[in-house]
């Protein structure tokens, strides 16, 4: 495959999105709720302040992909509990995006979710969108065993079970961080980014990576983005 190839996607027979603040707007700011959520779990299964639970909460984010994971491993959380509270949340902000759903219903070949959420917060995101019916299936942290993203066992276990071929596959992720792993086993990478034209709730590492090495490709506006994809091939 040639660079050429690559940028213009002509090998792609996958194509893999990740869910939160990638199929939809950063500034709707939607996982800000699941955010608040988990603080408030965190303050209450642990008994401390708010203030200390944040803190935790970003800490073991940082530190282990999820906050659930870090609970897990430090307090033995049990993950159901922990899932069904923190997904309990006002969808409606979202809104139908049609002109997306026909960009990704033109790519071609299978489409695929690979989200650290749950299958039921991406059933009501995908429904919200209008674009459920343009996926195959959806790759959740109850999949991938509770190992959330961007451990490398969890790819691996995504691509095995889906049967993938990771250099004929192409990864769109928020996260800079989630993409290392798919660059490094041959997937062609792209990082959605805020369009700069609205505030978004986002912690500094998380925007950061721009100019990676792992990250082949960048867009502020991921269903322009989709349907050049289209077009160029």
């Amino acid at each position: 495959m040639t660079d050429k190839d690559k940028r213009n996607f002509s090998h792609v027979e996958t194509w893999v999105f990740d869910l939160d603040n990638t199929l939809y707007p950063h500034h709707v700011n939607l996982w800000q709720q699941v955010d608040v959520r988990i603080r408030d779990f965190v303050a209450q299964y642990l008994n401390v302040p708010k203030d200390e639970a944040f803190r935790i909460q970003k800490d073991y984010y940082r530190r282990y992909g999820t906050t659930m994971r870090g609970m897990m491993t430090e307090h033995g959380l049990r993950a159901d509990d922990f899932l069904a509270y923190v997904h309990e949340i006002d969808h409606s902000p979202l809104e139908p995006n049609p002109a997306m759903g026909a960009a990704i219903e033109k790519l071609p070949g299978r489409k695929l979710i690979l989200t650290n959420g749950s299958r039921a917060h991406a059933g009501k995101v995908l429904e919200r969108l209008g674009i459920a019916k343009n996926f195959e299936d959806v790759f959740d942290i109850v999949a991938a065993e509770l190992e959330p993203k961007p451990a490398r066992q969890t790819y691996m276990k995504f691509l095995k079970l889906h049967g993938v071929d990771p250099a004929k596959a192409a990864m769109f992720e928020d996260l800079a961080r989630n993409l290392v792993t798919p660059h490094d086993l041959g997937m062609t990478t792209v990082l959605v980014v805020p369009d700069g034209t609205k505030s978004v709730v986002r912690e500094d590492w998380e925007l950061e990576g721009r100019d990676a090495a792992y990250v082949d490709h960048i867009t502020d506006d991921l269903t322009g983005f989709l349907a050049a994809i289209k077009a160029s091939n």
